[in-house]
């Protein structure tokens, strides 16, 4: 924000004094929008908000309807977070400091000098500037201490600990590292915390899921190619090697890797140049290589499933990733950390009931914590009210649960006595029928949409139940 490109925002009802306070200022080199009333400034302030929004705001208290310095003192609480300077011809000490109290940045007493005015506004929107650059540098400073306290591995279970601890270590070393463990365990993000606290970390990291890439498009995507290698290639193409030179290289699941591509690949780690395809032109790469799988690379070796000398290279240091079961006191951190990176992102408040919070914690999770957060996010966003409750939680997992039979029964205690789990089931699922349908007001398609279901299938539920909407 420098002066030539502040904005500027002028209230006050004395249409020759305004239009002559903001010839000074554009004179000065800002930009000004003027407004006669509050209702008309306070229009203009939020519609700005959509832009580059207001640096300053120049506001007379003595305003229409009422004309009164105390009403328009109560307009300043309206702009947070942008300077406010006030414009009274009051010249009241008594005001001024009930306006400074109230966060205004200046106090300007009518008649105003127009040097003086420039150099009141040049002092707050430089100030402005440097408090909003202070603040931009704390969010990223506290971001990337909080970035290196967690690494990104959410827990305080001894594995994790101990975990990032090793990465902080190898972090920095040249070696290469293999990752190894269950799916969901966050094998991507260890990789990324690697490179991140190395001295690559402003160089690219680039990732490759091997077994996503066909076997016959591998070579091609890794080494590049050049045109008319072969039918279809246009053009000369840089492959995933090319584009990880000076950075971090990540396989992941490269135990998925086709035998054919593991003896290409070898090559490159030992020698680090290779031929893109359809070229005699050797390329030269420095790469650190960072590897993952799920599968027993040892015992895939024995299989003859994987090659032992590609093995041998690539494990370096070995990193193994822990399955959520065998931390499980980390669930509730994890919970917390995602539903609050949730509310972030939807700009949302949403909280979790306890007795959700315990079924979380109840349950196994052999997806690990992909599956944790993906359950997760998904009650999040069919939740109707400001709680997640377990309600969401029957209509994701289409599953009953204990605790949401003792939910049931609490509620209607009466009704629920010497009723089949089928039939307590069955009231259950009408109610949160009815429920979404007089929220979408008996829209079906948005109904199922709401109960996580196809428009069908809640069609046939309703036919079933013999409900009636």
């Amino acid at each position: 924000m420098t002066k030539n490109s502040s904005n500027i925002l002028l209230v006050d009802d004395e249409s020759a004094f305004c239009e002559l306070c903001a010839l000074w200022l554009r004179q000065a080199g800002f930009h000004v929008a003027t407004a006669g009333d509050s209702q008309q400034a306070y229009a203009l302030f939020m519609e700005q908000q959509k832009g580059a929004g207001f640096d300053l705001i120049i506001h007379d208290l003595a305003l229409p309807p009422t004309f009164k310095p105390e009403d328009g003192l109560l307009q300043l609480q309206k702009y947070p977070n942008v300077p406010v300077i006030v414009l009274t011809g009051h010249d009241d000490q008594a005001l001024a400091l009930r306006a400074m109290e109230l966060g205004a940045w200046d106090f300007i007493a009518k008649p105003v000098d127009p040097e003086f005015l420039k150099v009141i506004v040049e002092r707050a929107v430089e100030k402005s500037r440097l408090l909003n650059q202070v603040k931009t540098l704390e969010t990223q400073l506290l971001a990337r201490q909080d970035s290196q306290d967690n690494l990104g591995l959410i827990g305080s279970s001894p594995s994790i600990v101990a975990q990032r601890e090793l990465i902080t270590r190898i972090a920095p070393t040249q070696v290469a590292v293999f990752i190894q463990g269950p799916s969901g365990t966050g094998k991507e993000i260890i990789a990324t915390a690697l490179h991140q606290l190395s001295d690559r970390a402003t160089k690219p990291f680039v990732s490759v899921h091997c077994g996503a890439i066909p076997a016959d498009l591998l070579e091609s995507e890794l080494f590049g190619y050049k045109k008319g290698a072969f039918t279809g290639a246009d053009s000369d193409r840089k492959g995933l090697l090319a584009m990880a030179h000076t950075g971090s290289l990540f396989l992941d699941e490269i135990g998925e890797m086709p035998l054919a591509m593991q003896v290409k690949l070898l090559r490159v780690l030992q020698e680090g140049s290779y031929y893109p395809v359809g070229s005699r032109e050797l390329e030269t790469i420095d790469i650190r290589l960072i590897s993952a799988t799920n599968r027993d690379l040892p015992e895939a070796v024995k299989q003859g499933e994987f090659r032992d000398d590609l093995y041998y290279r690539i494990k370096g240091l070995t990193l193994s990733t822990t399955a959520l079961k065998d931390r499980a006191e980390d669930l509730p951190m994890l919970l917390h950390f995602f539903l609050k990176k949730y509310n972030e992102q939807h700009q949302l408040t949403l909280t979790m009931e306890p007795n959700v919070t315990n079924w979380f914690c109840q349950m196994q999770w052999p997806g690990n914590v992909r599956e944790l957060k993906n359950t997760l996010e998904s009650a999040a966003a069919i939740s109707l009210g400001q709680k997640i409750t377990l309600q969401e939680i029957k209509l994701i997992r289409n599953e009953v649960t204990v605790g949401e039979v003792a939910q049931l029964n609490d509620t209607n205690k009466e009704e629920g006595l010497g009723k089949s789990l089928e039939q307590q089931v069955s009231e259950l699922e009408k109610k949160l029928i009815r429920q979404a349908m007089q929220l979408n007001d008996n829209n079906k398609t948005h109904s199922a949409q709401a109960l996580g279901i196809t428009r069908q299938g809640l069609t046939n539920k309703i036919n079933r139940y013999e409900l009636e909407f």
